[in-house]
């Protein structure tokens, strides 16, 4: 390489601040009386950073502040003349060199609070605090291409919040709730495109997006094609592009979840692939009404509306013994039941699990105690080998159970 090649290196090599400064005593922008504010400037500076982010008295934390003041004046007029000198150079002509070098500050201040991720919940809103000097210590030392990738993501993250924090408002829902849930933006998003596909002008709890999923799954499952997600037609334009992109990703999500038979629950909630991806507002009240909503549902189905301890007795001995579930049985039907569990034997834990999933919650110990003790004491007999006619068995059931003659 030849010296005039290194000489152009070395030039290049030089803080931004220097460079302008250089273009612009070179052409006439930046006189003596500027060079002589700036001399008279920069000392003060040195001192007032030196301060802020340790001591003034010594001198390694005074030339740690040199290398901040010029990195922090290099930023603000790299960023904001775009790496162009002209304007650069007539920056420093038009304003303090004190002032640039806290609009530097200003900017990395603004990078620091910005939002690092789209989950909702780590992320502040309450601005700069004392807690954050150490971290702008550290960006005050940081090229321009940090910083410009660095904003780069961390302003991707905020259109995605605030695009989320738009869309939920529209729906009934307002940041600080969002925030309180801590759930991904995207999630917020994703969800809201499915409420509106679905004609809906609120977010949904659990118990009704169980529900648009199964309408969507009814409607949409047979027809080819993508679900027709549109969005607000009020959407700031600035949020476009991120939304249109999560909206990607829900058509990507359809054509898995349209097609399976997995429940909503396990799959939205239970599976690794989609836990996360969607939001409902939690409503603990929604969810348990709904549930004894279903658990009396199948109760009821299965007892018929009969809970003395005879019904019940039989219709777990039916389950025990895999047979048709029923609370009433015909001396036929029992001795046929006796033959049934002499052959392929009882799985006791079914009505256990039964009691569990469906019976009241008042009952559930009376319920599974009267199995347990019914089972204990009468497998022996209905088991037995020796009683080849079932008459004890059979005896026994009449006696336990709901035996018509």
């Amino acid at each position: 390489m030849s010296a005039a090649q290194q000489a152009v290196s070395l030039f290049d090599d030089r803080p931004f601040f220097e460079k302008a400064l250089a273009h612009g005593v070179r052409h006439g922008l930046i006189g003596q009386d500027k060079l002589d504010a700036i001399c008279a400037e920069a000392p003060k500076g040195m001192v007032q950073i030196a301060r802020y982010f340790g001591t003034e008295f010594l001198r390694p934390e005074l030339e740690l502040a040199r290398d901040r003041i010029v990195n922090l004046v290099s930023l603000h007029l790299a960023h904001a003349s775009q790496g162009d000198l002209q304007k650069a150079a007539e920056l420093l002509r038009d304003n303090s060199f004190l002032s640039r070098s806290k609009a530097g500050s200003d900017m990395l201040k603004a990078l620091i609070t910005m939002p690092q991720t789209t989950h909702f919940g780590m992320n502040e809103r309450s601005g700069f605090r004392d807690e954050h000097i150490p971290l702008l210590a550290k960006w005050s030392l940081r090229p321009l291409a940090d910083y410009q990738a660095e904003l780069a993501s961390r302003s991707h993250a905020t259109a995605v919040v605030e695009a989320a924090i738009w869309i939920a408002g529209r729906l009934g829902v307002d940041a600080d709730e969002l925030e309180e849930a801590g759930k991904d933006a995207e999630a917020v998003i994703r969800t809201a495109l499915l409420a509106i596909a679905c004609k809906r002008s609120t977010l949904p709890d659990w118990v009704t997006f169980e529900k648009m999923i199964l309408a969507l799954r009814k409607r949409y499952l047979a027809k080819p094609g993508k679900l027709p997600l549109t969005l607000p037609a009020d959407l700031p334009s600035e949020w476009l592009p991120v939304v249109e992109s999560v909206r990607d990703s829900v058509w990507e999500d359809s054509a898995k979840w349209l097609e399976s038979a997995v429940p909503a629950r396990k799959l939205f909630d239970q599976t690794p692939a989609f836990m996360g991806r969607y939001f409902w507002v939690e409503d603990a009240i929604s969810e348990v009404e709904q549930f004894d909503r279903s658990v009396s549902k199948a109760w009821a189905k299965a007892t018929g509306g009969n809970d003395d301890e005879s019904s019940l007795l039989t219709l777990f001995l039916c389950m025990a013994a895999g047979s048709a579930a029923k609370t009433v049985l015909t001396e036929k039907a029992a001795s046929t039941l006796v033959k049934k569990i002499r052959k392929t034997g009882l799985q006791t834990a079914l009505p256990l699990q039964f009691i569990q999933d469906h019976a009241p919650a008042e009952h559930l110990e009376d319920y599974a105690s009267l199995w347990t003790n019914f089972i204990e004491e009468a497998s022996s007999t209905l088991t037995s080998d020796h009683d080849y006619t079932f008459n004890d068995a059979v005896a026994l059931l009449r006696r336990e159970c709901n035996i018509q003659s």
